[in-house]
């Protein structure tokens, strides 16, 4: 065998694992429908009627959305950890994580996609609480 030559061993491995990936995504039933992907490949102009191909989007989407609620979640715990002391003990009531939009806009930022939202939105915990609830 020539020394530039390369057994296709791997190649084959590669083939068979990447079709029997495949075979899986047909009983895989995702997260996302199949049907609300097929719409947005459709809104965005790519129509397949490739069943195999629409689920193998919905995983990518799947988790990439898990990636970026993960990463907001490790920003609203290290936000919230660095609260002052005197707010902590009023903290230690109520343990609940919040995430704001400043905590996904931080993520989101740092994978290229940039998100505005309106200047109505609401970043406090009790905004539309019952004020009687507030001090429970």
């Amino acid at each position: 065998m020539n020394q530039g030559q390369q057994p296709n061993h791997g190649r084959l491995d590669d083939d068979s694992a990447l079709s029997e990936f495949l075979a899986c995504l047909m009983d895989y039933n995702p997260t996302i429908p199949d049907e609300l992907v097929g719409h947005y490949l459709a809104r965005s102009g790519f129509h397949c009627p490739d069943v195999t191909l629409i689920r193998l989007v919905a995983i990518a989407t799947q988790k990439f959305v898990a990636e970026v609620a993960t990463d907001a979640l490790q920003h609203c715990k290290a936000r919230q950890s660095s609260i002052v002391k005197d707010k902590r003990d009023k903290q230690q009531k109520d343990k609940r994580l919040i995430l704001t939009m400043e905590d996904l806009s931080k993520v989101l930022r740092e994978y290229g996609a940039n998100l505005k939202h309106q200047e109505y939105f609401a970043e406090s915990p009790w905004t539309g609480m019952d004020p009687a609830t507030k001090d429970e």
